[in-house]
């Protein structure tokens, strides 16, 4: 029990923090908390949370075929790259728009507990932080091969990121509120973390790509 409480913990911890980093999926749960409500961003955030445990579930059977096959990753990082910037596209539109203007992509008419299973089901990025991580715990003996411990690690991965999705929904609600901005400001504040996040994540890719070279010329 008090290694399933571990694992469990380990998949809490990890999730948080990895959730606290500024993504698309934080922010749209933020931007959906401010011009809909938190009931329409809970639901979001449920959504791409079923979504991530699915992900993280299958690749926990496969880790050892991910782990071959590289180039999905790479595909898979610049699917995300691109849902970024027409998020941002999207958010700067809004705010040179008229009063009230939504975010396009996310005023969309969709359930958002569906928008946020599908949006994280397209933009898969956190496949690779998973695999990185389970691979650690696998390695250090703190995940093993058993039910229980899938269970503890998908459970702690669920509350970890529905913690942070929370900070983004009723954090940026709260802001909001303090600085009495209206929507035009906050659409474009939004499109520029949007933009930024695309940048670093386009500077990451291509980091690693050259390392990669770099690594390919010394053998």
């Amino acid at each position: 029990m008090k290694s399933i409480f571990r694992v469990f913990y380990s998949g809490m911890s990890i999730s948080f923090f990895g959730s606290m980093v500024i993504g698309t999926i934080g922010l749209s749960a933020m931007q959906i908390s401010i011009t809909e409500g938190i009931r329409p961003a809970i639901n979001f955030s449920i959504g791409s949370i079923v979504a991530e445990v699915i992900y993280v579930r299958l690749l926990l059977v496969a880790l050892t075929w991910i782990q071959k096959h590289e180039r999905i990753f790479k595909i898979m990082e610049w699917v995300a790259v691109l849902i970024v910037v027409v998020l941002a596209i999207a958010s700067f539109k809004a705010a040179l728009g008229h009063h009230g203007a939504k975010n396009v992509v996310l005023s969309y008419t969709m359930h958002r507990f569906f928008l946020g299973l599908m949006m994280r089901a397209i933009s898969p990025a956190s496949i690779p932080f998973w695999l990185g991580w389970s691979s650690v715990l696998y390695t250090k003996g703190i995940m093993q091969d058993k039910k229980g411990y899938y269970n503890g690690y998908l459970l702690g991965i669920a509350i970890g990121t529905f913690v942070a999705h929370c900070v983004f929904i009723f954090g940026g609600k709260m802001a909001v509120q303090k600085l009495d901005a209206g929507q035009e400001e906050i659409n474009f504040v939004i499109g520029c973390i949007f933009s930024i996040t695309a940048i670093l994540q386009i500077w990451k890719i291509l980091k690693k790509k050259y390392r990669s070279k770099k690594a390919a010329r010394k053998k």
